[in-house]
């Protein structure tokens, strides 16, 4: 049985996503075990049934860590807040992951400071997926943790990635792209370029599948299966595609409420129109990774709704079921060598700093 953490007071929302999405995440996963952490009053009031079932326990927590706290206020002054007291299960080895919707910043700082970063980790990466036109999703990381990144820290993405997507999907050699502005080897800057030779000595050495470079428009052709960046620049294609998809559903409500013309071309068009918004619904991608951590920690959008904050428990539940913690670890230490000193390729030595 997998156990798995909820602050159930973190969000935008709090109570009122969490503990239903609770409620349905344990009716579709027999084998699953929560731990709601939160203030006890608050969350008998909000659902007494869900604390009656017996694949649920109230863990106290007495704080709450607000969207607008600063990291220092969570990290340092809130020690009982609902956030830590569920990263704090996973340290303790009561369960096997936990999940967020609260502060990201406090988020990463408090699973950072009590978890760790795995050996041969200098920076844990934020992991999601965003949908591709192959009718399946391309992983991206990092997603907003780490703004300024060397090449190295773009070639542990890669490999935390590669493993993510291994544990979560099965498929043996997922391929990945480091993202670029163009596809030749000679575009981009030095970090890029040194990145290039870092990844592809990785694919010499069997460590990683390289695709290549790739584009800001393979991540949505699912060009590869993993695409690789720092974490300003994946931060900027998350909310991108985000705003498509809401774009795309608030166009498809307006075909329905103009003249009817409109209405009944919208009506013949419906399956085609449902199927396609269903595909680019990021609600059913939610839940991101943090990697690099001893230790499962998701984190769910702030905004989400019950259904998306299901689909962010489901993905704590894939990744601890399916050993992702042991798959970073073990690939982390094969490809070690590649960051030590006496690793670095001679090709990367040449490439001058600007």
């Amino acid at each position: 049985m997998i156990t798995v953490a909820v602050d159930c007071m973190g969000g935008d929302v709090g109570v009122g996503v969490t503990l239903p999405a609770c409620e349905a995440f344990l009716a579709s996963h027999p084998q699953a075990h929560l731990l709601l952490v939160g203030q006890p009053e608050v969350l008998k009031k909000a659902r007494p049934q869900l604390l009656n079932n017996v694949r649920c326990r109230v863990v106290p927590a007495s704080e709450v860590v607000a969207m607008d706290d600063p990291i220092e206020v969570a990290l340092r002054k809130k020690k009982d807040s609902s956030m830590r007291v569920a990263i704090q299960q996973v340290k303790d080895g009561a369960a096997q992951a936990a999940v967020s919707a609260g502060n990201t910043g406090a988020l990463m700082a408090i699973s950072r400071y009590l978890l760790k970063t795995l050996e041969g980790i200098d920076r844990p990466a934020i992991a999601s997926q965003l949908p591709n036109a192959r009718g399946g999703a391309t992983t991206v990381l990092d997603l907003g943790a780490n703004v300024d990144c060397t090449a190295e820290h773009l070639l542990q993405f890669a490999v935390m990635g590669s493993a993510l997507v291994v544990a979560i999907t099965g498929k043996p050699e997922p391929t990945v792209g480091l993202l670029n502005v163009g596809e030749e080897v000679i575009k981009g800057s030095d970090v890029i370029k040194k990145a290039g030779v870092l990844l592809r000595n990785a694919a010499n050495t069997g460590d990683l599948n390289f695709f290549g470079n790739v584009e800001g428009d393979d991540i949505f052709k699912g060009s590869a299966d993993i695409v690789v960046c720092d974490g300003f620049v994946g931060n900027v294609a998350l909310k991108a595609s985000e705003g498509l998809a809401t774009m795309i559903s608030g166009l498809i409500r307006e075909a329905f409420s103009k003249n009817i013309l409109t209405k009944m071309a919208a009506i013949i068009a419906y399956p085609v129109l449902s199927s396609f918004k269903k595909r680019v619904d990021h609600r059913r991608y939610n839940g991101a990774a943090l990697l690099g951590l001893r230790g499962l920690v998701f984190k769910s959008h702030g905004s989400a709704d019950a259904f998306a904050f299901e689909q962010a428990l489901g993905r704590a539940y894939d990744a601890a079921h399916n050993g992702l913690l042991s798959s970073v670890q073990e690939r982390i230490a094969h490809a070690a060598p590649l960051l030590s000193p006496a690793g670095v390729p001679s090709e990367i030595k040449s490439i001058p700093t600007l």
